[in-house]
């Protein structure tokens, strides 16, 4: 039986086929994968229940299944230059859960960024297993410059004793210090682990410092700036630590790994270790320079004036509206953001006082400076015209006409 058959699924996945190939993509978190990465993701790999690692496998017939598995993990050490690899997490929440347990017991102090600081709900948010099975301490940002203030981080390390520190964010423009959050940790004998799933591609490519070498642990989704599958990974130059990595992913966390996935995160790997790649990460950057530049000409408030990476943050205060308005705004143009939380944002979260935008997708599609210009142009008109019906009907059919331009990879492909 072929998809075609299930009429409602497969009508609803040409919908979102539709949406995504109509409109532009510009959540943070988002990207378009290449068809090998699609064709390995839905591949017959799914059929395998392998149990354990390479070699160690709990079923049998998983001889090609840990020739596979062996060659994302030699692939990943190679991209990003690390002596251990994990390549089973389902997802970066995962990734960092095996990296807690393989460094904390249950009830053990951990820091991270706040959640209104740009951080992730893993690094100790109240509502995730970080903020439920640890005891947490967030640290925010300065309130004058809306950067990390690396003296403060320090004081609260002293303060509350950590025996982690997590670095790394889900929404903040900033490079990273990671040769500052180790001496922090050294200071107060805690492990540093460093999330860097927005920054992963930046990373590989040296456009942003790596904490390989630095941190204790390094953990990554695979599915932004990577351009891979929704999945998670694990790093270490540490012997004993990847041995306690291994034991966390698996028995204690999850059963078996979905070898798919792993194959298309294998193929992933090898994309961005190409010339190519580097020359696109590139791209995202320029691309949000010139993005950045323009939306500042529209007198809209960036956190921290700017951004070092592939997305910024936008405080809508000063336009007199909130995340969600704007967000629901821009959808009803064709053009899809989220709505995130500022530094010190007055707003619950499902409403918030910003938008978080990002350039990895648009690029990906083959847009440049150009395409981010009239795109910034757009989002002030939308700005200007939220409740005109007839203004955002009007740019949704420009937007569709700029997407005809850009074929998806692996979609239109």
């Amino acid at each position: 039986m072929s998809l075609k058959a299930d009429g409602e699924i497969y009508r609803l996945i040409k919908e979102e086929g539709k949406r995504q190939t109509e409109g532009l993509e510009m959540i943070a978190s988002e990207n378009y994968v290449s068809r090998a990465v699609l064709e390995a993701t839905g591949s017959i790999l799914t059929n395998k229940y392998a149990e354990g690692y390479p070699g160690h496998k709990y079923y049998g017939g998983c001889e090609v299944i840990d020739q596979i598995e062996n060659l994302a993990i030699e692939r990943l050490k190679k991209l990003f230059k690390c002596k251990f690899a994990n390549v089973q997490p389902h997802s970066g929440s995962q990734a960092n859960m095996g990296a807690y347990f393989a460094c904390a017991k249950v009830g053990d102090v951990i820091m991270g960024q706040s959640l209104d600081a740009g951080g992730h709900l893993t690094h100790g948010s109240k509502v995730s297993f970080s903020g439920m099975l640890y005891e947490a301490y967030g640290y925010g940002l300065s309130a004058k410059t809306g950067r990390l203030d690396y003296d403060e981080i320090q004081k609260l390390a002293k303060k509350v004793k950590p025996k982690v520190i997590m670095c790394g964010y889900s929404a903040y423009p900033r490079a990273i210090d990671f040769k500052k959050f180790r001496k922090i940790a050294d200071s107060v004998g805690a492990y540093l682990i460093a999330d860097i799933a927005h920054i992963a591609g930046l990373v590989a490519t040296g456009y942003h410092p790596s904490p390989i070498g630095v941190a204790d642990i390094v953990t990554s989704t695979t599915h932004k700036t990577l351009r891979g599958p929704r999945s998670g990974i694990i790093m270490t130059n540490n012997e004993e630590l990847a041995k306690k990595i291994n034991k966390s992913i698996f028995p204690a966390l999850q059963g078996g790994p979905l070898e798919h996935v792993i194959a298309a995160k294998a193929v992933a790997f090898k994309e961005a270790s190409k010339p190519e790649f580097k020359i696109y990460i590139k791209n995202v950057l320029e691309n949000m320079k010139a993005l950045s530049d323009t939306l500042l000409a529209f007198d809209f408030d960036l956190v921290t004036g700017g951004t070092d990476n592939h997305l910024i943050l936008v405080d809508l205060r000063n336009k007199n509206l909130t995340g969600k308005d704007f967000e629901s705004a821009l959808c009803a143009a064709g053009i899809t953001v989220n709505k995130n939380a500022v530094p010190a944002d007055p707003n619950p979260p499902q409403v918030t006082s910003g938008i978080r935008v990002g350039t990895a997708a648009l690029t990906t599609r083959g847009m440049g400076k150009t395409e981010m210009k009239r795109i910034g142009e757009l989002m002030n008109l939308v700005c200007e015209n939220i409740n005109d019906g007839k203004v955002l009907e009007k740019v949704k059919k420009e937007v569709k006409a700029m997407t005809k331009k850009f074929p998806v990879p692996g979609i239109n492909s």
